[in-house]
């Protein structure tokens, strides 16, 4: 396919809320609606109002879309991001735990200096690079304190894991070599290693998107996780259920936090959250028919 340069007429607020209203849809409140795209954009608003559309070639909105339809479906998607994002922070802590606990127990405090444990030396090199520049960053007065009392390279693990991106700490663990030990962090939460790695890079990629404040509600998910065939604790039934959607993430940050924090509330977050915003379409969002039946979801029983 040919390509062809970028040649629209960038328009005024109030021009595109004529655009807007040449095309179908209904504005009620012009005041609002100028406010609203001056601090959001025609463009981030574009993906919210394309399921009103009737024409999505030649943007002809459907008959009674309503620009007070596509902020609210805006509204729901920036509180949905919030979801995963507060629930996140406990499951990255708990990883970063049990990571430094099991390998300063079966190696040394300072297993992430032995290249030996790693299979992939490159990549292992590219992220203990990453990890020194995020260290000689950091102004944390226990890395201050660390720096004026010892000559190390690095300070041991269970120090240094706390100024590590997630996403370096992802790497370390999916580069670690097959063993006992790669396989008791993952058993912890009731997984494979395998299934474990691609679970961290799945939270890593979603963090990233919730942290740009990038659309999740009908996202089709670039990084799919694995599905475990024996998890220890309760987990879906189907495997075709949203794997590239937000439902499946949705559901992996649930039966992490079945076993991190038992008493957690994310699902009545959630319950709430749809309450809050009924005519939110969640095919769109990869539940499937049937969800109500996944045990996992069916605890606790909502008014979902």
């Amino acid at each position: 396919m040919s390509k062809t340069a970028y040649n629209k007429s960038f328009i005024s607020y109030s021009d595109q809320i004529e655009l807007l209203k040449s095309r179908g849809m209904k504005i009620t409140d012009e005041n609002k609606t100028m406010h609203l795209l001056e601090n959001i954009s025609y463009y981030r608003f574009s993906a919210y109002w394309y399921p009103l559309l009737a024409d999505k070639r030649n943007h002809i909105f459907k008959s009674g879309a309503d620009f007070e339809a596509a902020f609210n479906l805006y509204k729901f998607d920036r509180e949905l991001r919030q979801l995963p994002v507060s629930e996140l922070e406990k499951i990255e802590i708990s990883v970063r735990a049990k990571i430094a606990y099991a390998l300063s127990m079966e190696y040394s405090a300072f297993w992430m200096e032995d290249a030996t444990l790693f299979a992939d030396c490159q990549l292992y090199l590219s992220t203990i690079n990453r990890i020194q520049d995020e260290l000689n960053r950091s102004d944390e007065e226990f890395i201050i304190a660390f720096r004026s009392k010892y000559c190390n390279r690095f300070p041991p693990s269970f120090i240094l894991l706390e100024i590590t991106s997630f996403g370096a700490l992802s790497r370390l663990y999916g580069n670690l070599k097959p063993g006992k030990v790669k396989r008791k962090i993952a058993n912890a939460f009731g997984l494979s290693d395998k299934v474990f790695v691609s679970w961290l890079h799945c939270i890593v990629y979603i963090r990233n998107v919730c942290a740009h404040h990038a659309r999740i509600w009908n996202r089709p998910m670039s990084i799919q996780p694995l599905f475990p065939r024996n998890a220890s604790n309760v987990w879906l039934t189907d495997r075709q259920a949203g794997i590239n959607r937000i439902f499946y993430t949705l559901s992996m940050i649930l039966y992490l936090l079945n076993i991190i924090n038992p008493d957690h509330t994310f699902r009545q977050k959630l319950e709430n959250l749809f309450l809050k915003y009924p005519n939110v379409d969640r095919i769109a969002m990869g539940f499937p028919a049937s969800w109500r039946n996944e045990p996992l979801w069916s605890e606790n029983k909502s008014v979902f």
